[in-house]
This record gives C-alpha cells, structure tokens and sequence, in this order.
C-alpha cells in the first residue's frame, strides 16, 4: 500500500504498518511481533481489543450505530454520562458534555468559560499539551511543530512555568513569575481561567508540585478564575488513580477526557460544575458525532472495567516494575539514563549526556533499536529526549518484563 495519498505533514514515529493487536502485543503486516509500551499514545490503558470493549461494541452496532444526540436523545449517551459524572471524585454536582476528541474538549471547555465569566483570558504552562485545534495550539507550552506556519492564533493566552520536581522549577519559582505576569503582562480581573495538566504528557511525564497546584487552587477561589484540569492523558487509571488530580488534593472547576475513556474509540469530554455546564444558550454546545452510541458503549464497558481496586492493583504493579528496572539502571552506571519522571504507570526516563544535556540523539537511536527488537517507545519532552512508558494498565507481567528486558539492553547498545 502506497502512503503517497497520505500528507507528508503527518509526522510518523514508527514506519511500520499495523495488522492486529491483542492486549499489551501488535503485529505488523509481515508477521513481526511487538510489546506495545506505547498504547496508541495513552489511549489504551485496557489493552487492544479487550474483550468486554469488544462484545460491547459488536452488541451496540446491531442496535444503533449513530444518532445525533442533540436531535434525539439515545440510551448509551445518557446512561454514559450518569456513569461518567458519578466517576469523577469531586464533592460539587457534576454535569458535562461529550466530545470526539481530547482537543474538541478543550474547544469546548474554553467555550463554556467565557461564557460563565464573561473574560476571554487563558493561563496555559509551559510544555503543556492541550490539542491540535487552532484554539488549542495557542494553549501548548512549545512551538515547534505545532505552531509553526500557522500565524496569529486565537487568544489572549499567557503561559507560566510549569513547577515539577521534575524539571526543578519550584513552587516559589512559578508563583513569582505568575505575580510578574498579573503585574506586567495583564489584568488578573481579565483572566477567565487556568488550564493545567496534573502530569504533562508531551511535556516529558512532569508530575505537577503539589504545593503550587494547592496555591493555584486558592488564588482561583480568590480572584474568581476557574481551573481546568487537562486529565485526557493522565486520566482513567495511568496513575495508578482514577484522575491524576486527586493526589493533589484539589477539585478543579472543569475536567477535559479523552484517550482512554472508550478503549480505543474515539470520545472525549468536558465535565465539571454543573452551574458552569449550564450556562451556555441552549443549542451552545453540542455535536454531530459527540456522544456517538458505539462509543458510548464501549466507554461504558471501560468503565465496567476500571474499578478502583483493578487501578491500584494495575498502577502499582507496573510503577514498582519500572522503578525497580530503573533503580538497577542507574546502579549499574547505564550511559544516557537520567532522571526517572511521572507517577504511577505513567512515567518517563530521560536520556541525557553526562553533563545532564538533553541526549536527543540517543532516543532517536532508542527508538530504532528498540523497534528493530520488537518493543514499540514514545518519544516526549521539550527535546524530545524522554521516553514515555504507556504500555495497557492490563499488561501480562511477563510481557512488562521482556518489555523491559529490551529496553535495557537497547539503553546498552546507544552511542555518543
């Protein structure tokens, strides 16, 4: 099959052409095997073609295959969202919408903001990945490739420094370039809300500083600006949590889902308050595939699945695997292995030169060798220089650790 009709602006990580998938393995047209620590980008935390996500969608297309919900109403949709809104651990009443997408979300969640504070003005962070939108690209914390080319995009957005223990940006760090921001660059009384992720995906797995997203919260309540907590990629279990944001101990105002909230079909979601919800004119928010009834079905199936003794179970096994595998790496003097990044399941490994520069090139080979022995990597960070870990939650043990087995031994063979 020619990819001559496909556009050369698509940048592809892995050229390889996909057959079939079972659980936490893929196979490619030839025949080769792969262990898949790349799970669709985040998307499939249950695994490829799990079995309760599959009987549900097979037993949804043979009673309704689409409908618009704002013209009629369909059961999956409203049974999803009474499951859904019940899902999400906050304490305030719950209502939201459903989207195709993560970045649709996004789209929406911005929508629905200005019209509950009457202020256009977003604070993003940097390193942030929110979407490919127009909209979105403007909240994304890096220029390159996302922005480049496309011009002035919509506004105003600000971004601050995204705190992480991480990346060594400290909560008194981010604090004092936010009162720079509100004391140079604009009226805090314009903002409408923050948007933040509780661990950056694109951004390298950098796992929020839970003093400042505490802080956050307060300033918030204080000045009347909502907080948006981008969960499209550390949500439904990666964490080893329902959401990423409990660990931090706040309830933010709106919630943005996607990736892993349907196993494989494409859905996403805005949910939060539902005074927020409802503010909108009626006919305001809404969508042709938003809601579609096989995607509702199959999220309702993931849901089935992802019951909090399951995420616990799942995220633990995975994190002490990987911490374990990184500890040996680091005691035996791996060249290139750098700092360890995220929580849970969903964590990152830099590689970096001795002098702690970002070793971009060394992923690069990382990632060919890695393919060329039958393990499937992610590439993330603002250098691209950290390998994001997201094999499914469900993860057989001993794939994990063959998985990890060909890790180590490709970390071994990189070069200067």
């Amino acid at each position: 099959m020619s990819r001559e009709t496909i556009s050369q602006s698509i940048s592809i990580v892995h050229p390889i052409s996909l057959s079939h998938g079972k659980n936490a393995e893929v196979w490619d047209t030839t025949g080769k095997r792969y262990i898949d620590f790349v799970g669709g980008i985040g998307v499939l935390n249950l695994g490829h073609c799990h079995p309760g996500v599959v009987e549900a969608i097979q037993t949804q297309a043979t009673k309704l295959t689409h409908y618009a919900f704002n013209a009629v109403p369909h059961t999956p949709y409203l049974e999803l969202m009474d499951r859904l809104t019940a899902f999400i651990p906050v304490d305030y009443p719950v209502s939201g919408m459903l989207t195709n997408s993560g970045a649709e979300a996004a789209e929406n969640a911005l929508k629905i903001v200005r019209g509950a504070t009457g202020r256009t003005a977003v604070i993003a962070f940097d390193g942030a990945f929110h979407g490919r939108t127009l909209a979105t690209l403007n909240l994304n914390g890096k220029v390159a490739p996302y922005k480049q080319k496309i011009g002035v995009l919509p506004g105003p957005v600000y971004h601050l420094p995204y705190p992480s223990a991480d990346n060594g940006v400290t909560c008194a760090e981010a604090l004092k370039a936010m009162d720079r921001l509100f004391s140079v660059e604009i009226d805090v009384e314009d903002v409408a809300c923050f948007i933040i992720e509780p661990v950056q995906g694109e951004g390298g797995f950098l796992a929020l500083d839970v003093e400042f997203a505490q802080a956050l919260r307060r300033f918030c309540d204080e000045k009347n600006i909502l907080l948006i907590a981008d969960e499209i990629q550390s949500g439904f279990g990666r964490t080893g949590q329902r959401f990423a944001f409990s660990r931090l101990g706040i309830e933010p105002d709106l919630i943005l889902l996607g990736k892993s909230i349907a196993g494989g079909v494409p859905l996403g979601a805005v949910v939060g308050r539902k005074t927020l919800l409802d503010n909108l004119p009626k006919g305001g928010l809404g969508g042709t595939y938003s809601g579609n009834p096989i995607a509702c079905a199959a999220a309702l199936a993931t849901l089935d699945a992802m019951t909090d003794e399951h995420l616990k179970t799942w995220g633990s096994h995975q994190a002490e695997a990987i911490v374990s595998r990184y500890e040996t790496w680091r005691t035996q003097g791996l060249p290139f292995v750098g700092r360890l990044t995220g929580v849970g399941a969903m964590r990152g490994i830099e590689l970096a030169s001795a002098d702690g520069t970002p070793a971009s090139k060394q992923l690069t080979q990382l990632l060919s060798l890695a393919r060329d022995a039958g393990l499937l990597l992610m590439p993330s960070g603002k250098s691209r220089h950290i390998i994001r870990l997201l094999a499914p939650l469900t993860i057989e043990p001993a794939v994990l650790e063959e998985g990890l087995d060909i890790l180590e031994a490709c970390l071994k063979q990189l070069t200067q």
